[in-house]
């Protein structure tokens, strides 16, 4: 999938995938190419993934479960508000699109 097809999508696409469990990074990557063939370098998801924790959508805490230390990240009570919101838009903006395009 070409990547200026995401632009303003990421927040939605990585919040979605937070919805479901907390995740470390590198598993935030792995859910998105297997469950929609994203191909997302690190360097555009940890960024994003910082930006959102700085909005307070999403917080994190290290974990060291698997003997390797990593970042755990997960939505908050404002992040799932926010994922309502965005979805909601992107229902409405997909049936606006489908309608133009169908």
């Amino acid at each position: 999938m070409r990547a200026e097809l995401l632009k303003g999508h990421l927040d939605l696409l990585l919040l979605s995938v937070l919805s479901e469990a907390p995740l470390h990074g590198y598993a935030v990557i792995e859910e998105l190419r297997s469950r929609g063939g994203f191909e997302l370098p690190e360097g555009t998801v940890y960024p994003a993934l910082h930006r959102l924790e700085a909005g307070g959508v999403v917080e994190s805490r290290w974990s060291s479960e698997t003997g390797r230390k990593r970042r755990v990240y997960s939505l908050t009570r404002k992040g799932r508000r926010e994922l309502a919101r965005r979805r909601d838009e992107w229902h409405a903006f997909a049936g606006a699109v489908g309608a133009v395009v169908a």
